[in-house]
């Protein structure tokens, strides 16, 4: 198989059978129950009791050596024939169970976009933030698959002032899900140990929410509504390394690797048909393994199936956006109605989409 034949891992329900992890291939999938039960992927027990649970998360717990075996004899099911299903024919479910939920403000050039939006006449980066990756810890139990519409969510937009949000907005993001289980801190260079795979992710924002809770300690109800995330979990191991941007100055001891790298996956954000903009993953000030040995360092845990993701993915030129907030500089917001498309390549690797549809808000 080529780079562009790569293995994604998800979770399906076939028309009128229960729910399995599945690998896809292209527009195909195979849900890996039906051949396990039929001692078609060996003799594993701890394998086989993976394959048989609706989520991921075993099967990330076994770890890396347990992921490129049945990597292997998957496709060596495809090589010698054994038949695909249409991903038509298959509803696409959440594919891991996530604990914990980080998300990451590792673009200069959002913060730079959006602290001149904000706070005009004032430093637009935080003097903290070259220091180390700032991240907040989000609401995993709002993390929704791609393709779940989102609904327009209320709060206080003003003081005392409960209402819909009038500024939603989309963020353009990578999202990284973690495995085995660890105990942090993870060291820097150890940190593609902890990586199972990437995905695509929007963390939907409602700004005027946002705004007005933020200080002094960050986004709650503005972000906790909803998060979606593709379906399907490239591997990380499928994807080429890029090297990453020179920083202004070393940072601390524990964020040096001794060989550091990030992804270049070429984004793209579709609004309403129409393509908005095109940033790039390699931009990015922090590289994930800088973001997961901060999340650990004071000793934090990972569990299989955690999310983490990088933050608003911007540039700095036009066209290069990764929220619409930037794009419209603060004029244009979503409409109840209109559909957000994310899509994503890495090197030959196709990411897929993460697209979610604004609906009225609640009466």
């Amino acid at each position: 198989m080529t780079a562009a034949d790569h293995l994604a891992w998800g979770v399906v329900r076939p028309t009128g059978a229960h729910a399995s992890i599945a690998a896809r291939l292209g527009d195909r999938v195979l849900p890996l129950r039906p051949p396990a039960e039929a001692g078609l992927l060996g003799h594993d027990l701890d394998l086989r009791h993976a394959i048989e649970e609706p989520t991921l998360n075993a099967l990330i717990e076994l770890g890396r050596p347990a992921w490129r075996a049945l990597a292997e004899r998957v496709r060596h099911l495809i090589d010698v024939g054994h038949p695909l299903m249409p991903l038509a024919f298959c509803e696409e479910l959440l594919p891991v169970r996530i604990a914990d939920y980080v998300d990451f403000y590792a673009s200069l050039e959002h913060v730079e976009n959006f602290g001149r939006l904000w706070r005009p006449g004032q430093p637009a980066v935080h003097e903290n933030w070259r220091h180390m990756p700032v991240g907040y810890h989000g609401r995993a139990s709002t993390v929704v698959v791609g393709g779940t519409p989102v609904r327009r969510p209320r709060g206080q937009v003003a003081p005392g002032e409960l209402a819909a949000t009038r500024a939603l907005d989309l963020e353009c993001e990578v999202g990284f899900v973690c495995g085995p289980s660890a105990r942090g801190p993870v060291a820097v260079d150890d940190a593609e140990r902890h990586i199972f795979g990437v995905v695509l992710v929007n963390d939907w924002s409602a700004r005027d929410i946002q705004r007005f809770e933020y200080v002094p300690l960050g986004p709650f109800l503005g972000k906790s509504f909803a998060t979606s995330m593709s379906a399907w979990i490239t591997p990380l191991d499928a994807l080429p390394r890029a090297t990453p941007r020179a920083q202004d100055f070393a940072p601390a001891e524990y964020l040096r690797a001794r060989e550091p790298w990030t992804l270049d996956v070429a984004l793209e954000i579709e609004v309403g048909g129409e393509v908005l903009s095109r940033p790039r993953s390699s931009w990015l000030y922090w590289t994930p393994a800088q973001m997961l040995a901060h999340m650990t360092v004071n000793g934090a845990t990972l569990t299989a199936g955690d999310l983490f993701a990088s933050g608003t993915v911007s540039g700095s030129e036009p066209g290069t956006e990764g929220s619409l907030g930037e794009i419209g500089r603060g004029e244009r917001w979503l409409a109840d109605g209109e559909e957000v498309v994310l899509r994503g390549r890495c090197g030959d690797v196709e990411l897929g989409e993460v697209r979610g549809q604004v609906l009225t808000a609640a009466p």
